[in-house]
């Protein structure tokens, strides 16, 4: 940087401008290099750079002060400082911000802030003017602990960094009561300030000059501050900016300090509170208010914010914003309603962050100096990227203001921890916060080795031990305030159906997804077909697991067609008239089986399970009345038969005529006989041409007798005609065959083919009328989560007993539940062919949420009850919907965000079917 400076001495002798303006561009950008560079070794510089020791254009003109060096507010830390020396400096590349608030104010709200030290100056005007104000700040011998302040009689402020700023904005927007308007007003009210410090070495004193060139916009208002009625001023600084200037805890200014030399250097302030406050101050109900002489037409007229609202008072002292980019109303006057942009299709992160950024602990984290636990070596986080951008976010998000925030900064860093929310498509809310909370979960997480540690059988030890062992070695490798705030603790319990072999682990978790039980069965209508030449088809609708497989199915149905022992159910699907599979796998899903499916059951005997499959096509001839053509075509569903005794075409007849005997339409002569009497039922395919008929496989001349143009015809599969005393070869492999019925005119007129011709759909949809609305308790919601089931085919155990995989069944039981639990209903059900929603209405508490008696810890000493104060929501399908979020923001009120909109909501409103996600906080115990 010498050799630059010396260029600069001898361009400033030259009268060339395109010379000077080469040089200006040429040293902003090694500046930027050179910040770069030492960017890596900002904690190690930045003492050295303080106490004076590099040369005084590098500090000073370069901006070094901005180095991170953590957010102390202690005197003489390294904290960052808002000088501004660079005008092309980007937003971005800037410190901490420092805030100018008024004193009493900052003790008496900041109860839950971490204390500091702060110095106090006695500041006077020396010379003064219309264009400027001049301040001589004297450094006091003591400081805060002292309370020597007490009985000052002028205007008293402080100076504070931003982090412990917000801090005690939120802790005391959390503390007024939400109809105090003039306390509420207050928060909004900033406006920067700059101001340039410079040391006077004659007076050993700090010398700050307000101009109205710097401040052109507010110099008014900071004239109504600095020139008060008496002269006297007092300014506390908690930032530990102005103690840089001096030699360790003294008064005397550091011989080689860079800024000892005269020249001015420019501090930018955020001015907070001070807006209408000239130096008056009055007590009122034990809060600190500020008035001013033009504060009536504040109230008529508006007062025109930073952020480009316009905050209108209502006569009923209610607080709107008129945001001129959206046009609507808004209440405001409380922290944390500002909404966030949708940058397309981005709503589902809108309401999770939303949810997330107004979740009790995780925001107070994030407000306060969050980045010394940054992990920076976790090769499973983003080297604190995504929590520093997450900070930010919720800082921007909590600061005073309602105009929305972009969230664009925060998207791209999230995209590179989960690539699969790059672009703008839209996705899921509840999958959004679980990579988010992962992600800052590794990104903040304190331990920085990861030991191994091998879980060990605990056989007979009790659970609370096993538990407690397990916990602790999930926190030796994890340690995070989601670890601390998010998450807790299964017990899973695994017995093998063969052994009985118990096996019980505790698993932590972050949330709990909980089924919907009014939908976890699902309705499937069946046509059942017998093969005793008896029954006729019978369609029966039964009820499974939605996630259950081909065995409950048939379990089902034999309950329901009371299904005989010595018999079974072959499952097949119809398709055109054939049948296009058979469903046999047992542990096949049923999700395999889409609603608009033709499914049929053939009931049939154990016995014959290895005798040959024949199945029985449909056909008849047919004539086009217009062409006069024929043509054939197949009608109504297959019927199955097995035959043991398989030898020759008249067996395929005779179990033919069997199977569709049922169909047989009743004769005159059959009117007195009773239909009910099985055994003229089961007798009436034995008509009078075949009773003293024997086999015609004997000879050929007898297998003309059943041969004739009135008669049934049976082609092989070939399409080769199957002749009554013709052997029939099946092969040994298949054991199916699979004949074509050709139906003559007289058959088709003697049989009634309408319980034939069609069959039902496994559900039939209405598309006109709306099914009655279904509505569930969470309770039983979290009973469906934690009932016993077995484990599916893919998720088989391995028994280390039985030392094979077994279908074993599990039961879950919460044994460690978290400070702050979420619900996940799961509304989104997706299979192979089939993508739904559910518009189930969920009923959750919304005070007392009890779970005493779910717990299965008896020695817990933490609370088991909750109450709810944030809810993600869906509205819409699964083609196109939209993400919004209700949010509990104290004093009894909820807010509804909507992307960019937030505005208040009844209580009675939150409960709405569109429920998706649910925030809960623990209650202390009494």
């Amino acid at each position: 940087m010498t050799g630059f400076h010396r260029l600069a001495g001898n361009l400033q002798s030259s009268s060339s401008a395109a010379l000077r303006s080469t040089y200006a561009l040429s040293l902003r950008l090694a500046r930027a290099s050179l910040r770069l560079l030492l960017r890596p070794l900002r904690p190690l510089l930045a003492p050295l750079l303080f106490a004076g020791g590099m040369d005084d254009s590098l500090a000073s003109d370069d901006r070094l002060p901005d180095l991170d060096t953590g957010s102390s507010a202690g005197a003489g830390s390294g904290s960052c400082t808002r000088f501004l020396n660079d005008a092309d400096v980007a937003e971005d590349d800037r410190g901490e911000s420092i805030y100018l608030v008024p004193y009493r104010w900052w003790i008496e709200t900041r109860n839950n802030v971490k204390e500091v030290v702060g110095t106090s100056y006695t500041t006077t005007s020396k010379e003064d003017s219309a264009l400027q104000i001049l301040l001589e700040m004297r450094r006091e011998n003591y400081h805060k602990s002292d309370n020597k302040e007490e009985g000052f009689s002028g205007g008293e402020f402080a100076l504070v960094p931003e982090t412990t700023w917000l801090q005690t904005l939120k802790s005391h927007n959390d503390s007024i009561g939400v109809n105090d308007i003039s306390t509420k007003s207050q928060m909004h009210d900033v406006f920067p300030l700059q101001i340039r410090l410079s040391v006077s070495q004659e007076t050993k004193s700090l010398r700050a000059r307000i101009s109205l060139v710097d401040n052109h916009t507010y110099y008014r208002k900071a004239c109504s501050i600095f020139r008060p009625e008496t002269e006297l001023l007092r300014i506390w600084d908690f930032s530990g900016q102005t103690t840089l200037f001096f030699v360790d805890d003294g008064n005397d200014f550091a011989a080689d300090s860079p800024r000892h030399s005269g020249r001015e250097i420019l501090l930018e302030l955020q001015v907070h509170g001070l807006s209408n406050s000239g130096n008056g101050m009055r007590r009122r109900e034990g809060n600190t208010t500020f008035t001013d002489s033009r504060m009536g037409s504040t109230f008529s007229s508006g007062i025109l914010r930073l952020n480009g609202s316009i905050d209108i008072f209502q006569p009923d002292g209610r607080t709107y914003s008129l945001a001129e980019s959206d046009g609507y109303q808004r209440e405001t006057g409380l922290l944390g309603l500002k909404g966030l942009q949708n940058l397309g299709n981005t709503c589902f992160m809108n309401s999770a962050i939303q949810c997330l950024v107004h979740t009790p602990k995780v925001v107070d984290y994030f407000l306060g100096d969050y980045r010394k636990e940054i992990n920076s070596t976790n090769p499973l986080g983003m080297q604190g990227e995504l929590a520093l951008a997450f900070g930010e976010l919720s800082r921007k998000l909590w600061s005073p203001g309602t105009n929305p925030i972009d969230p664009r900064a925060f998207k791209s860093k999230l995209a590179k921890f989960a690539p699969q929310f790059s672009g703008y498509n839209q996705h899921d809310s509840q999958e959004f916060l679980a990579f988010l909370l992962d992600g800052l979960h590794e990104d903040l997480n304190r331990v920085k080795w990861k030991p191994y540690i091998e879980m060990k059988d605990a056989a007979d030890c009790p659970d609370e031990e096993v538990a407690e062992e397990y916990w602790q070695s999930h926190l030796a490798r994890n340690d995070s305030i989601v670890v601390d705030v998010c998450q807790g603790q299964f017990r899973s319990k695994l017995v093998c159906p063969m052994c009985k072999k118990v096996s019980i682990t505790f698993d932590p978790f972050m949330y709990l997804t909980l089924p919907l039980p009014s939908t976890t069965m699902r309705s499937m209508t069946v046509t059942v077909v017998s093969t005793d030449g008896v029954a006729l088809p019978s369609p029966l609708a039964v009820s499974v697991p939605n996630c259950g497989s081909l065995k409950d199915l048939i379990q089902a149905l034999s309950f329901e067609c009371f299904l005989r022992d010595d018999e079974t159910l072959l499952v097949a699907e119809v398709y055109n008239n054939c049948i296009l599979r058979y469903l046999e796998d047992p542990f096949d899903s049923i999700d395999l089986i889409r609603d608009d499916d033709q499914i049929v059951a053939y009931r049939l005997p154990k016995s014959s399970e290895t005798s040959v499959l024949v199945e029985f096509i449909h056909k008849k001839d047919e004539r086009d009345s217009y062409s006069g053509r024929a043509s054939t075509q197949m009608f109504g569903f297959p019927l199955v038969a097995r035959l043991p005794d398989l030898s020759c075409g008249y067996d395929v007849r005779q179990a033919f005529l069997k199977l569709i005997n049922p169909f047989l339409k009743p004769t005159e002569e059959d009117a007195s006989y009773d239909y009910d009497d099985a055994e003229h039922s089961v007798s009436a395919y034995e008509d009078s041409d075949m009773e003293d008929t024997q086999s015609p496989c004997d000879t050929e001349s007898d297998a003309e007798m059943v041969d004739g143009p009135n008669e049934f015809e049976f082609f092989l599969g070939d399409s080769s005609k199957l002749r009554m005393s013709e052997p029939v070869v099946v092969a040994r492999a298949r054991r199916r065959l699979q004949i074509l019925a050709s139906w003559p005119e007289k058959m088709l007129e003697k049989y009634d083919l309408c319980f034939l011709g069609s069959l039902p759909e496994i559900f039939k949809r209405q598309w006109f009328t709306r099914r009655p609305s279904e509505s569930v308790s969470l309770y039983k919601c979290l009973e469906a989560f934690l009932k016993e089931e077995p484990l599916g085919p893919e998720d088989m155990w391995y028994c280390p007993s039985c030392k094979q995989h077994q279908q074993a069944s599990k039961k879950l039981d919460l044994w460690r539940l978290p400070e702050i639990l979420v619900f996940h209903l799961k509304r989104f059900s997706f299979s192979q062919f089939l993508k739904n929603k559910l518009e189930t209405f969920v009923d959750f508490p919304i005070e007392d949420l009890d779970l005493s008696s779910y717990i299965a810890n008896r020695s817990s000493f933490f609370s088991c009850r909750y109450v709810l104060y944030a809810i993600s929501n869906h509205y819409g399908g699964l083609g196109g919907g939209h993400y919004t979020a209700f949010v509990h923001h104290g004093h009894n009120r909820w807010y509804e965000f909507g992307d960019e909109r937030v505005f208040p909501i009844n209580e009675e409103g939150i409960k709405t079917s569109a429920a998706y996600v649910l925030f809960y906080r623990r209650v202390p115990a009494a």
